[in-house]
């Protein structure tokens, strides 16, 4: 590669290949990566998956391997450059940013270096926030990335061999796997319901005396209600859904501390458990703290104008989770969803165009589609804002299931294009059919 000519051009850097940063890579990739700009994806992972995914990964009924984008042979197709590392800092009076070293097995394999930009965008994503609870980061799971999943479904997929062997040395055991899954927004309500319909297919996949009625779930929220985003009536019927399926449901509970044996409620109960989830909420990740002195929340998300630029400086945006923006007249950020990312990186394409071509910018407009929460093949509960029936329309069961599944092939399409989404979408189908249910590896 001609790295003289690369120097020449303006380059537009991306840090984070999630589902607003690897939508906007590919907008640029498409529209400007075979002319004078070198775009860049830089992520610490190998391969993306859409974070809403990640519960079906954890409880095997999803298997990640199928539905990955590999960032190397996306970034060939849609003419930007990917670069694997973590960011550590940026120098904006250089323009560069700081990639730390990347270590395996104690040992330097690529050491510091740095990235220039032109124009960059910060679209790292979220992690979980534990509140400072004690304990939580020694003992719970975080859902925030693939390796985090798979770990949680090796451990629960043990959990379940121990009682299956137990049960078939004795079959009067008393053996269940205990999970406690602390959180009642959508990550934990749907991981709940996963859970369930994944037990009961265990039996036909080499668990063959194990009793899906072993599994017992507990999902303990702090608020009054479970998923607040819902309006009250949807959220009842999602609790009465997930107490028909066993999972034993608690409100008003916030945890005080986590152990290796359990969770310690405030009134002081004791929730025993094998496996404990922590979903509570997200934050922006520790490092972006007043990173290259840019303004940032005391959540460590970074505040941006309506536009998206950062609000000290005009040549760095950010989208998605690690952005804070609170809409004129609001009295809080637009939330961290999938649909906020979309959004924004539809956005951002327009802004750094114009912000090149020395054109007007776009403001930022939240467009509240509305939420849905999946209880796996249960039902699917949700809310659509629309032009209908006053602005709003309630919709559930198998019209809810096709919507929610509709967003993920909205981001599909979005990032592979239309011919290769839809047949995407098209071999996703046919894979349900003829490959097992649960992924057991």
């Amino acid at each position: 590669m001609n790295t003289a000519a690369i120097a020449k051009k303006t380059q537009i850097v991306v840090v984070g290949g999630g589902a607003g940063g690897l939508e906007l890579v590919a907008k640029l990739g498409r529209a400007l990566g075979k002319v004078d700009y070198d775009i860049i994806l830089v992520d610490k992972a190998q391969t993306h998956i859409w974070k809403p995914l990640l519960h079906e990964v954890a409880a095997g009924s999803l298997d990640a391997n199928l539905d990955e984008v590999g960032y190397r042979g996306h970034a060939q197709r849609w003419g930007y450059r990917f670069f694997d590392g973590s960011l550590e800092a940026i120098d904006r009076d250089a323009r560069q940013i700081v990639i730390a070293p990347i270590v395996e097995d104690d040992r330097e394999i690529v050491g510091r270096h740095r990235i220039r930009y032109d124009y960059l965008v910060l679209a790292v994503g979220s992690v979980s926030n534990d509140f400072g609870t004690p304990g939580v980061r020694e003992h719970c799971i975080f859902l925030d990335e693939r390796a985090e999943a798979d770990r949680f479904r090796r451990k629960l997929l043990n959990q379940c061999l121990r009682v299956s062997r137990a049960m078939a040395a004795d079959p009067a055991s008393d053996a269940t796997v205990d999970i406690v899954i602390v959180g009642g927004g959508a990550t934990g309500v749907e991981l709940a319901a996963e859970l369930h319909m994944s037990a009961a297919s265990l039996a036909m996949y080499g668990l063959e005396v194990f009793d899906a009625t072993r599994l017992r779930t507990v999902l303990v929220e702090a608020g009054p209600r479970i998923l607040p985003a819902l309006p009250e009536r949807l959220a009842a019927a999602a609790k009465t859904e997930l107490e028909a399926i066993g999972v034993r449901v608690f409100t008003d509970e916030m945890v005080i501390e986590a152990s290796a044996d359990g969770i310690t409620t405030k009134r002081g109960d004791v929730i025993a458990a094998d496996l404990m989830v922590w979903a509570a909420g997200v934050k922006g990740a520790p490092f972006m703290a007043d990173i290259g002195d840019l303004e940032t929340t005391r959540g460590n998300q970074l505040v941006v104008r309506p536009t998206l630029q950062t609000t000290r400086d005009d040549r760095i945006f950010a989208i998605g989770d690690c952005a804070s923006y609170v809409p004129p007249g609001g009295a809080r950020p637009v939330p961290p969803r999938a649909q906020t990312a979309h959004q924004m990186a539809d956005i951002a394409f327009h802004n750094i165009r114009a912000l090149i071509a020395g054109r007007a910018l776009k403001p930022f407009t939240y467009q509240d589609h509305g939420s849905l929460v999946s209880l796996a093949r249960y039902a699917t509960v949700g809310s659509l804002m629309g032009n209908l029936v006053g602005g709003k329309m309630a919709v559930e069961g198998r019209l809810a299931r096709f919507v929610y599944m509709s967003l993920y092939r909205m981001h599909l399409i979005a990032i592979h294009g239309w011919w290769k989404g839809v047949s995407m979408i098209l071999v996703g189908h046919v894979n349900q059919v003829v490959r097992p249910k649960l992924k057991l590896h």
